[in-house]
């Protein structure tokens, strides 16, 4: 079928891939960053969305896009670009999780009667990040802007309709409208009265298209795919399907899996998205991951992470009775927003730095497996567990991870997995209207390279630390969990 490209809108960043349609090979890529700065170098909550185009336009230099048949787009979430009537921008795009609009997710969460509520409606409860939670800050901070505000687009369904030359329709895919707190993933529809409740009026919503239908045709002939947020397109590179989940080891952690159908969470701890392919994707945050091997590290006067891996191998299974409940910055996971983190089983045979780092690790891995167990508890199944992120290279990592989370663990190696899903998305776009691919089916490419652990025997000692980490949980937060 020949070749196609799939563009990755990263927050600081364009990837692209040229990749072989029939293999997913990659055969040539692209990079640029894009041309913004906050304040002291930091990323900015404000983007001009030209910004996006421009490094677009440079990662795609050097006749990149040559031969390109389809062209699939993946960007960052929760992203809001607000327009007005005429198609411009009312104002820069609102990025990432702004703080600024955490008075806002509190205010619709009461306003809707609270968080089950939200959960019942769209599958999630607003945070500061979501676009519905930006659109009520904006009615509250920048009411002229929010008057002038007349079409709602997320940053891929900006960029897909600027590829395709600012065309009357705007098309949106399934799993960037379940990010927006205005759409449900168990209905397959949006919810105004939510936009009409967060702006103050109501606003022309992107058209939702199906996973292998197309936005449409440039006029050299170039065929744009639906384009999905970075988290599906990611899941969607990787290739997982029924029985995966994949675990993201950042500052902060997350764990998602592919589900047949939506889940409804009265206490909000599941996020329920859809995935790329049509069918669902919950996902489950914790607020502490690296950050608790990063402060470990700081404590005991290490230089980075490796070195703390390196200590925490000197040490056992169970760290010697030595259990940390990571909850550095309050915990989501269980729901803890003001608690801090719990050092248990101080010992004199368990006060060395080894048992501590090893303790560190456990407590993270625990605490993601808490989140696991979220989904386990709500008939997810989970098979095998891909575990992403730098520090899923750590050995200290990659030893415990099999046991404690009960699971085949998957530690693929690094790759730009959102930009391969966009262009798998794009191949399969470009199939179905050729005929040759099935539209419910989507093209069959290599799995990623990878490492592939097993519990084997160490699965009993794995599970009997998970059970020392639940007692402690248990005896600090009775209660609080709920998986």
């Amino acid at each position: 079928m020949g070749i196609v490209a799939g563009l990755d809108s990263a927050p600081d960043f364009t990837r692209i891939v040229v990749c072989d349609t029939d293999t997913g090979a990659v055969l040539r890529q692209g990079y640029a960053q894009h041309p913004i700065q906050g304040a002291e170098g930091g990323r900015p909550s404000d983007v001009d969305p030209q910004a996006w185009l421009l490094s677009l336009g440079e990662a795609a230099g050097g006749g990149l896009l040559e031969g390109v048949q389809a062209i699939g787009v993946s960007a960052q979430a929760n992203a809001l670009v607000p327009l007005d009537a005429q198609g411009n921008t009312v104002r820069p795009a609102m990025t990432g999780g702004d703080k600024r609009a955490q008075v806002a997710a509190a205010d619709l969460i009461d306003a809707l009667g609270g968080r089950e509520a939200w959960a019942r409606a769209v599958g999630c409860v607003p945070g500061a990040g979501q676009p519905v939670t930006k659109l009520r800050w904006m009615a509250r901070s920048e009411p002229e802007n929010a008057a002038r505000t007349a079409v709602l687009l997320q940053a891929h369904d900006w960029l897909v309709w600027q590829l395709l030359g600012r065309p009357v329709r705007r098309t949106t895919d399934r799993g960037g409208a379940s990010g927006t707190g205005y759409w449900a993933a168990a209905t397959g529809g949006y919810r105004s009265d939510l936009v009409e409740l967060a702006l103050g009026h109501q606003a022309m919503l992107p058209e939702v298209i199906g996973p292998a239908d197309a936005a449409g045709t440039t006029p050299e002939g170039l065929l744009i795919s639906a384009g999905t947020g970075e988290t599906m397109a990611a899941a969607f590179g990787l290739g997982i399907g029924l029985g995966d989940a994949v675990v993201s080891l950042g500052a902060s952690g997350s764990v998602m899996a592919v589900h047949p159908e939506a889940l409804v969470d009265q206490y909000g701890m599941i996020t329920s998205l859809a995935d790329a392919t049509g069918m669902h994707l919950p996902v489950v945050t914790t607020l502490n991951a690296v950050r608790a091997l990063r402060g470990t590290a700081e404590l005991l006067g290490l230089p980075d992470l490796e070195s703390l891996s390196d200590l925490a191998m000197k040490s056992t299974p169970g760290a010697h009775g030595l259990v940390l409940l990571p909850y550095l910055e309050g915990e989501r996971t269980p729901n803890l927003p003001h608690t801090a983190g719990t050092l248990a089983g101080l010992r004199r045979e368990s006060m060395k730095p080894e048992h501590l780092a090893r303790a560190a690790f456990e407590g993270m891995l625990c605490g993601l497996g808490d989140a696991l167990d979220v989904l386990r508890g709500r008939g997810v199944e989970v098979r095998r567990v891909f575990l992403l992120g730098p520090a899923a290279e750590l050995p200290a990592v990659q030893s415990a991870a099999p046991a404690l989370f009960g699971a085949q663990v998957v530690v693929p190696q690094p790759a730009d997995y959102a930009a391969i899903g966009a262009a798998r998305q794009a191949a399969w776009a470009l199939g179905a209207s050729q005929g040759a691919l099935d539209p419910r089916t989507p093209p069959a490419w290599q799995g990623p390279v990878a490492q592939v652990l097993d519990p084997g025997e160490d699965l009993a000692v794995g599970q009997a630390v998970r059970q020392q980490y639940v007692s402690v949980r248990e005896q600090t937060h009775p209660g609080a969990f709920r998986p």
